[in-house]
């Protein structure tokens, strides 16, 4: 009969863990959908914000500022095609015109020297034959004047007009400085020790011939063009900078800026596109965060974990969108990071820093030094947030978050070359964000612990304090449970980092086990001394219900104190459903109809659910099993720690925590080290007095 009412206390726990579970499913679900609408909602505003539906010929309703630093490129355009036209043309000497030119007159003088030498020819028909044979064309007096030149004056006129040549050729005759070049041929001759008909011989020669050799090379003229236009900076419409004013008539021009900034609307109500944009990427990145929850936080889906997960990244967003007007240097973007670092879990922490620091670029479109400081500080903030002890620590944590916020704006401002007052001021904003941050987190903190009922490290360190009032009660009206429970904090906490638990949790939790004992406190052992027991006046049953009560009159008071519910739980749990078998085989005395039922003797449960409730269980057992030893040696304690872990786990009163055999091994010793500390052997200090009557001193 005992065992089938264990069997269906079991059942009815399992069947009411399954419906928590499967209402708590749906629970998420809708909060996720809402969540999901609500962020929807939320970035859709902030891309459509302030859209006008205009078109070229409007007139402006309002002033149009620009939303970000946009290039106007029609600007940017006009300005590098100046500066292309701007740009001097290479030029390049084409040696084969001076080459012809030579070849020419060369070959017309080697034809005055063969007529000057034929005998058989007047000069009259050397003049015509010379003409006709020439590719030079000169006048009959210009022949006749070099056929009548003597071989050493045509020799040296030669060599005149070569030299005169190579002068002129050398630096180079444009196509439109030809004529220029021919009037200058006549200036150089008239300079000239030459004769009048050598004078004319020669002009007459080098205006025939002479040809541009001086042209534009396309290519290298380009190549200058471009290394120019390659100089010029865009034209950059800086944020907030006027774009129409109202009343002006908005030209293409203008359209296009207005169409650049985001501020176009071409058509009523959402453009459908970037609803399915929206949506899409809302969904991946919820995938990635939640994805990673359902992995590797999966507790967060348990108690009120998500609910705040949401509401944290949901504010933090909205109000970095008020502050961004201000700077998008002072967004509180590492206020979520802090939160949840010290709410959840620090791991967490990071993935929201990123999917918040990624939405609001997104929205709000951050360059890239805005968006690594947040990276960056939020990483920062969360690694140290989880080390801090007291609250006004958080304070030094922001002023962290702010150097590394100033450290991060510097790089990027001495990579990108800023002015040195830019970087200046935007640090100074990085500097506040990190206040900014703290103030926050510090001021929001109570709100999370209070109304999500959050247990945090420095709620825990709070609660550990002496003075607070549960605790300075027990010191006062119940010493020896508090004693006891010091001691049992010392063991849960020994244990716990032991095996990974949560060793702060399981400390305050063994703080508070035995609360409870404050509303009867001389019905118990430890705090009976001089004075009557007084369980020996009443009926087994009875004293039994006064015992097991002290778990409920725990709870009791836990709540009165707004006491976290992980430590009402370990109050709840420290116990099981163990039986008080002192009062049991004291009934069995007294009843000789040995129809005394055990379960009547049991605490009411329920067992310990958790590994930190387990192990106050296991050292609070320990510990008054330990001081109940007669001879505290090493093999007496050992031996009496592990009798009373075999008896838990035989009992059944650890089959619903997630301790594991080898884990209990680890228990055991981490209690034999801390109980062998406090019952070590002790000098045998010698009688003083004694000694000095006998003289010894």
């Amino acid at each position: 009969m005992e065992n089938n009412q264990k069997e269906n206390k079991k059942k009815n726990r399992k069947k009411s863990s399954q419906n928590i579970r499967k209402n708590k499913t749906y629970v998420n679900v809708l909060m996720l959908i809402i969540f999901t609408t609500v962020l929807f909602f939320i970035t859709i505003q902030k891309v459509e914000t302030k859209r006008i539906n205009v078109i070229v010929g409007d007139t402006a309703p309002f002033e149009i500022r620009a939303t970000k630093e946009i290039e106007d490129k029609v600007a940017t355009e006009k300005l590098k095609a100046e500066v292309a036209n701007r740009a001097e043309p290479r030029y390049r000497l084409s040696p084969s015109v001076q080459m012809t030119m030579k070849s020419n007159i060369k070959e017309f003088f080697d034809k005055v020297r063969k007529y000057q030498a034929d005998e058989t020819l007047s000069l009259g028909k050397k003049v015509e034959a010379l003409g006709e044979e020439s590719r030079i064309l000169l006048s009959k007096n210009e022949y006749y004047i070099a056929l009548k030149l003597k071989p050493e004056e045509l020799d040296a006129f030669e060599n005149n007009i070569f030299d005169l040549i190579s002068q002129i050729m050398g630096v180079g005759i444009k196509e439109e400085d030809l004529e220029y070049e021919k009037a200058n041929i006549e200036r150089t001759f008239e300079t000239m020790d030459l004769s009048d008909n050598e004078k004319q011989l020669g002009i007459a020669l080098l205006t025939s011939t002479i040809q541009p050799n001086k042209f534009i090379d396309e290519e290298a003229t380009q190549r200058i063009k471009e290394e120019e236009v390659a100089k010029v900076e865009p034209v950059i419409i800086k944020e907030h900078q006027v774009i129409v004013r109202k009343g002006d008539i908005i030209d293409s021009h203008s359209l296009n800026l207005i169409k650049e900034s985001g501020l176009l609307k071409e058509k009523d109500g959402y453009d459908k596109t970037t609803v399915v944009g929206i949506i899409i990427l809302i969904l991946l990145l919820q995938v990635t965060i939640f994805g990673y929850i359902h992995l590797f936080n999966s507790e967060v889906l348990e108690g009120n974990k998500l609910l705040i997960l949401i509401i944290i990244i949901t504010s933090v967003i909205l109000i970095s969108e008020g502050t961004y007007n201000i700077s998008p240097y002072i967004m509180p973007v590492s206020t979520a990071a802090l939160l949840i670092a010290i709410l959840i879990d620090i791991r967490l922490s990071l993935i929201v820093n990123m999917f918040i620091t990624f939405i609001l670029s997104f929205m709000l479109k951050l360059d890239d030094t805005i968006i690594a400081m947040y990276l960056v500080s939020g990483s920062i903030g969360a690694y140290i947030v989880t080390k801090q002890q007291q609250r006004y620590n958080i304070l030094i944590n922001g002023l962290i978050i702010g150097i590394s916020n100033v450290l991060t704006i510097t790089s990027f401002g001495l990579i990108k070359k800023l002015e040195v007052m830019d970087v200046i001021s935007k640090g100074g904003y990085g500097m506040l964000n990190g206040l900014f941050c703290a103030v926050l987190t510090i001021g929001t903190l109570p709100i999370w612990e209070n109304v999500f009922k959050v247990i945090t490290p420095l709620k825990l360190l709070e609660l550990s304090n002496p003075n607070q009032p549960l605790l300075k009660k027990l010191l006062l009206e119940a010493p020896g449970t508090y004693h006891h429970s010091i001691i049992v904090g010392n063991l849960s906490e020994r244990a716990a980092e032991a095996i990974g638990a949560d060793p702060l949790l399981a400390r305050v939790g063994a703080y508070y086990h035995d609360i409870g004992k404050l509303k009867r406190p001389y019905f118990f052992k430890e705090n009976q001394l001089g004075m009557d027991n007084p369980h020996d006046k009443l009926q087994p049953s009875m004293s039994t219900l006064i015992i097991t009560n002290h778990a409920k009159d725990g709870i009791a008071l836990a709540k009165e104190q707004n006491i976290p519910e992980e430590i009402i739980d370990i109050i709840a749990q420290h116990h099981g459903d163990t039986a008080v078998s002192y009062f049991y085989h004291r009934a069995l005395k007294q009843d000789d109809s040995k129809e005394v039922n055990i379960e009547d003797f049991r605490y009411p449960g329920p067992k310990p659910q958790t590994r930190e409730a387990a192990i106050v269980m296991l050292a609070d057992s320990t510990e008054a099993a330990v001081r109940s030893i007669k001879e505290p040696n090493k093999k007496n304690i050992e031996e009496m720690i592990r009798n009373i872990i075999k008896g838990k786990l035989q009992d059944g009163q650890l089959e619903e925590c997630n301790l594991t055999l080898k884990d209990l091994n680890t228990i055991a010793n981490a209690f034999s080290s801390i109980m062998m500390g406090i019952f070590h052997e002790r000098i045998e200090y010698p009688n003083l007095e004694l000694a000095k009557e006998k003289g010894e001193l």
